[in-house]
C-alpha cells in the first residue's frame, strides 16, 4: 500500500493505492461477535495517526467494534505519511483499523475520508473511489434536523502550516517525543490500574500560547464557515476536541472538533434526531465496564435466595 509513497514516487502516477483484498484477511485482533452495537446516524473521527507509536490503536480498535452508522467521515492525518517517510512502523494492529473501517464500507457504511496535511498524499485521489472509500477535499454534511455542516480537515486554516512549514516539522518532532513520554507514563497507569490519561493534553491547557492558538483557530475556521453560507463546520487537525458557538454577520455558526486517536481518544457522533455529542472513549470504556460489574453484582445477589 505504501512502497510506491516510501521510496519516494508516490504522486508520480495516476494510479490509486492498491488495496484490493486488505478486507480479505482476518485481523490479528478478531472483531466480536455481538448483536449489541451503539448505532449512530454519523460519526467523525480524524487525527488518527496510523504508522506511529503514539497512536491508540486499542482504543480505536474497541470503539469500532462498538459503534456503527450510517455514514462515517474521516477527517483527515488517519495515516502519518509524514512519519512513514522517516522510519517504517506499522504493526499487526494498525492494519486491523484499516480492515474494519473496509469492511464497514463493505456492509453499507458510507465512508467518506478527506485527508489532511500528515496524509496529503492521498488528495490527488480527490474524488475517486477505492475499496469503497469515496476521497473528497472536503464535504457538506446536512444533519438530521435540517443543519448544513462543511467537513474538512482544518490545516488549510493553520497560520503555522501555511507560512512556516518548516515550523511544522520541527513541531511534529517535539510533538512525537512528546508522545513517547505519554506511552511511558500510561504504561504506568495502566500497571497500576488507573485510566488512560493524555499528557500533552495537560499541557496544551497549562501553555497560555496554546490556549490562544487554539481559540483563534477555532474563530477562523468557524468564520471561513459562515462566508460558505452553512450552519456549522466539523474539524480536526488540532488535537482538540471541542464544541463552540460563534456568531458572524448576526447568524450563529456551530464549530465542532471531532479531536483525534493520539491524546483524547474523542469521536464526534450524530444522533438520529441530529442531536451530535462528542464522545471520550477511554470514559466510555469505564462507564460500560462500571455498568458491567454493576450487573454482575445484581445478577450474583438475585441468585443468593434461590441457593439458599
Amino acid at each position: 500500500m505504501f512502497g510506491d509513497y516510501l521510496e519516494g514516487n508516490f504522486g508520480n502516477s495516476s494510479d490509486l493505492p492498491d488495496i484490493s483484498g486488505f478486507d480479505q484477511h482476518e485481523p490479528v485482533i478478531p472483531e466480536p461477535r455481538r448483536a449489541e452495537r451503539r448505532k449512530f446516524r454519523t460519526i467523525w473521527i480524524s487525527d488518527v495517526h496510523l504508522g506511529t507509536k503514539g497512536c491508540n490503536a486499542d482504543l480505536l480498535i474497541d470503539f469500532l467494534d462498538n459503534t456503527d452508522s450510517e455514514v462515517m467521515y474521516l477527517v483527515g492525518d488517519i495515516i502519518d505519511g509524514w512519519r512513514l517517510k522517516k522510519k517504517l512502523y506499522w504493526p499487526a494492529a494498525h492494519n486491523d483499523i484499516v480492515w474494519r473501517i473496509l469492511k464497514r464500507a463493505k456492509r453499507g457504511t458510507r465512508i467518506v475520508y478527506i485527508p489532511g496535511n500528515h496524509d496529503e498524499m492521498f488528495r490527488q485521489f480527490t474524488g475517486l473511489n477505492f475499496g469503497g472509500v469515496e476521497v473528497q477535499r472536503a464535504a457538506f454534511h446536512e444533519t438530521a434536523d435540517g443543519r448544513k455542516l462543511l467537513v474538512l480537515h482544518g490545516d488549510e486554516f493553520d497560520t503555522v502550516m501555511l507560512a512556516h512549514r518548516w515550523l511544522a516539522f520541527v513541531g511534529d518532532a517535539a510533538y512525537t517525543a512528546l508522545m513517547g513520554l505519554n506511552q511511558w507514563v500510561n504504561a504506568v497507569r495502566q500497571r497500576l490500574g488507573l485510566s488512560y490519561w493524555s499528557l500533552s493534553k495537560m499541557a496544551k491547557h497549562k501553555v497560555k500560547n496554546a490556549v490562544e492558538f487554539i481559540s483563534q483557530y477555532e474563530e477562523i475556521v468557524a468564520r471561513a464557515a459562515a462566508q460558505r453560507g452553512v450552519d456549522g463546520v466539523v474539524c480536526g487537525h488540532i488535537h482538540t476536541a471541542e464544541h463552540r458557538m460563534f456568531t458572524h454577520d448576526g447568524k450563529s455558526i456551530e464549530y465542532w472538533n471531532d479531536g483525534d486517536w493520539v491524546e483524547g481518544c474523542n469521536a464526534l457522533v450524530e444522533h438520529e434526531d441530529g442531536r451530535m455529542e462528542i464522545l471520550h472513549w477511554p470514559d466510555e470504556i469505564a462507564r460500560r465496564e462500571r455498568d458491567a460489574a454493576e450487573d454482575a453484582t445484581f445478577e450474583s445477589e438475585r441468585a443468593v435466595p434461590a441457593a439458599a
